[in-house]
């Protein structure tokens, strides 16, 4: 739909000058700079060096560039492409290259090295007349460039030999998938099982981190490490090494009216950390490390002492106990009390 004229101004002015408009609409608001408003299309995949994190920008993406005239190639004209990355909001500037009849990159990002400017082992590099002449005048270059020749084919037969076994390995995809299927099939219930235990003591503990399989080394330090035998014997060690008497709280009341309350956190953090000390505490004193007797050598055992239970004496300690009571002198035995004659 075009603009309306009058009648009386018909064929004498457009609509769009009589209207104060550019033809082109908003992609010409720019057009008095000599910037003009197109849809561009990236011609190679590029790197955006503005976004906190690397963020590539794959080729055939289009975007509403800003074109500008930036100068000559002779009589070629050199554009500059000026578009705003949506994800960080940075601006990307690309310019026409007509002596190499590319585009380069001038702001904002960078190109992709794809590797199309590297000669790799298997191809064939091109020479120009005056280095073929310079190499048929120049007997050890010549046999320079044979040895390097026969080391290039070789690589390659090896090459195509690691290609042609990959390549039959896949001959027959259904049986290739069969025997993979079969080989995940065979420790699938194993690694279920693993995993329900796996579970069931993360729940039990209450852990919310991930616990890694058990290992060799680990299972044969937990072999050294025994837990008390019955309840009875745990219960005797907790009876025997608990105090006679509790200790008395010593802060006293107008100290405790006056302190501030405790939050609910430092309350939370508080038992807590005391759960957590009567955990270790109550670990510590039914657990007692194995002694490995192939280590020891010719050594007794010796026997854990458990507080308050006497422990029977050997009879190496005792003849060395009575020998030294006998070079000892004789002592006046002293009591708690002193009774006289009568």
């Amino acid at each position: 739909m075009g603009k309306y004229v009058p009648p009386d101004q018909e064929g004498v002015i457009s609509g769009n000058k009589l209207a104060g408009k550019h033809a082109l609409g908003n992609r010409a608001k720019k057009i008095s700079q000599g910037i003009l408003t197109v849809r561009f299309e990236m011609p190679y995949p590029i790197w955006c060096t503005s976004c906190p994190k690397p963020t590539i920008i794959g080729q055939g993406v289009r975007f509403n560039a800003e074109k500008k005239k930036v100068g000559n190639y002779y009589s070629t004209p050199i554009y500059s492409f000026r578009m705003k990355h949506v994800a960080c909001g940075s601006w990307i500037e690309i310019q026409t290259d007509p002596k190499n009849t590319a585009y380069v990159v001038i702001e904002g990002a960078r190109k992709r090295d794809l590797g199309e400017d590297k000669v790799n082992e298997g191809d064939v590099k091109i020479l120009t007349t005056e280095e073929r002449e310079a190499l048929r005048n120049n007997a050890f270059a010549t046999l320079e460039v044979k040895v390097e020749d026969k080391k290039r084919l070789e690589h390659s037969k090896l090459r195509l030999e690691e290609l042609q076994d990959l390549s039959e390995q896949w001959e027959d995809p259904y049986e290739r998938n069969k025997k993979l299927r079969r080989t995940f099939r065979e420790g699938r219930k194993q690694r279920e099982k693993e995993a329900g235990v796996t579970a069931a003591l993360q729940d039990k503990m209450s852990l919310g981190l991930d616990i890694l399989p058990e290992h060799e080394d680990d299972v044969r330090r937990a072999g050294f490490i025994q837990f008390g035998d019955t309840d009875g014997e745990r219960a005797m060690v907790k009876a025997v090494s608990k105090p006679l008497f509790a200790l008395m709280d010593k802060t006293p009341e107008s100290t405790k009216s006056k302190s501030q309350p405790k939050s609910k956190k430092l309350k939370a953090e508080e038992a807590a950390r005391k759960k957590t000390a009567d955990a270790v505490a109550e670990i510590r004193g039914n657990t007692r490390a194995a002694m490995d007797p192939f280590l020891i050598g010719t050594k007794s055992i010796t026997k854990p002492l458990l507080a308050g239970v006497k422990r029977k004496r050997n009879t190496t300690e005792s003849t060395t106990l009575s020998k030294a009571e006998e070079s000892a002198p004789a002592s006046p035995e002293v009591g708690l009390v002193d009774y006289e004659s009568d």
